[in-house]
């Protein structure tokens, strides 16, 4: 995690990252194995299984993970792995809801930050504002919430800190 500047964001750093993209990939694991066992048999996990077993493999494998990703994106500026992380995706510009096309060049720009020996990926470690490939394409980044702005146990749900200050001067 990077520190603020005088009240600026928390970027969301490498391994962080790499945490949520974790539970993410074994939620989706949990899901579509079971599945892929159901229609393909143990031959869907054979170490010389065809790379790609047939269409359902597709659909449930990348397809579906795909649209409940970007749809995670739209809805929750997150997805699991990084709602319990406390991160999200935001506007790099306005720090805003982004776009729908921003989300859908996010996720195409993983691709691209994936072939170059995952060098897009790893970028995020290096880069000032912990910018991926996938990142700097769709002008967005991963933000951390702030220790002022998570909720407390007297909060009504969705408020921050400061709601709650401005609600009891109120």
């Amino acid at each position: 995690m990077t520190a603020p500047a005088a009240n600026g964001p928390v970027y969301a750093g490498f391994w962080i990252r790499v945490l949520a993209s974790l539970i993410d990939s074994i939620l989706i694991a949990i899901v579509a194995a079971p599945l892929m066992h159901l229609i393909y048999g143990p031959a869907f996990f054979a170490a010389d299984a065809p790379l790609i077993m047939g269409p359902a493999h597709v659909l449930f494998v990348y397809v579906l993970p795909a649209i409940a990703i970007v749809l995670f994106w739209i809805y929750r500026k997150a997805t699991p792995g990084k709602m319990m992380i406390g991160a999200r995706v935001v506007d790099a510009r306005t720090g805003g809801h982004p776009t729908t096309r921003q989300f859908v060049i996010r996720y195409l720009g993983y691709f691209l930050s994936s072939f170059v020996f995952g060098l897009g990926l790893i970028w995020v470690g290096f880069d000032r504002h912990k910018q991926g490939w996938h990142d700097k394409l769709a002008d967005t980044v991963v933000v951390r919430r702030q220790a002022d702005q998570m909720p407390t146990l007297n909060n009504q749900p969705g408020d921050t800190h400061v709601d709650q200050k401005e609600r009891c001067q109120a």
